[in-house]
């Protein structure tokens, strides 16, 4: 790594906070991003085939395309409450849902998990913990918590706490969510 000059902020997508690095020799960073950008549907198309497969067979239409916020449907929780705009069932695991906590609150302790997720604050002040270290921020912030990886999210602020989950469960695990 001794081609690495500096790090800075380099560019936001979508609100997610990267960081980019300065290279000796940018020819060559150029290609090998460019070869990832390319690689990266062919591993998502080459998976699994039979995902694909039940996709396809999938009726979709605007009535289940889309899913307006509903308090009616929303699971409560120990501090908050929950709701499911995509729930596992809709496509292959794939998921979104949004999380309500009062303040001062935490759904639960940092933890791990074989799959990774994003988090995607709406409202509120959170503090987000990840491997030991922590950092607060607010509306229109990411935070990407990779599998296998302690992290959390908890509610530092006087008012609650508004964010998406936005989450793929593996196939193995669909099973023992339905339970």
């Amino acid at each position: 790594m001794d081609s690495i000059i500096a790090e800075k902020p380099c560019w936001n997508f979508f609100y997610i906070k990267l960081k980019c690095v300065e290279m000796k020799n940018t020819n060559v960073v150029r290609v090998r991003f460019l070869i990832l950008m390319l690689a990266l549907p062919l591993v998502g198309i080459a998976q699994n085939n039979e995902e694909s497969t039940n996709l396809r067979e999938k009726e979709f239409n605007i009535e289940n395309c889309v899913n307006k916020f509903d308090m009616d449907k929303t699971i409560k929780t120990s501090v908050g409450y929950q709701y499911w705009f995509v729930d596992k069932d809709f496509i292959d695991g794939r998921t979104l849902k949004m999380s309500v906590v009062a303040p001062h609150e935490a759904t639960h302790e940092p933890h791990k998990h074989v799959e990774d997720e994003f988090f995607f604050v709406l409202e509120g002040t959170a503090r987000f913990y990840l491997e030991g270290k922590t950092t607060i921020d607010g509306p229109l912030t990411s935070f990407y918590c990779p599998a296998f990886m302690e992290h959390g999210i908890s509610n530092i602020g006087d008012t609650e706490l508004k964010y998406l989950v936005i989450k793929k469960y593996p196939k193995q695990d669909l099973n023992s969510l339905n339970k």
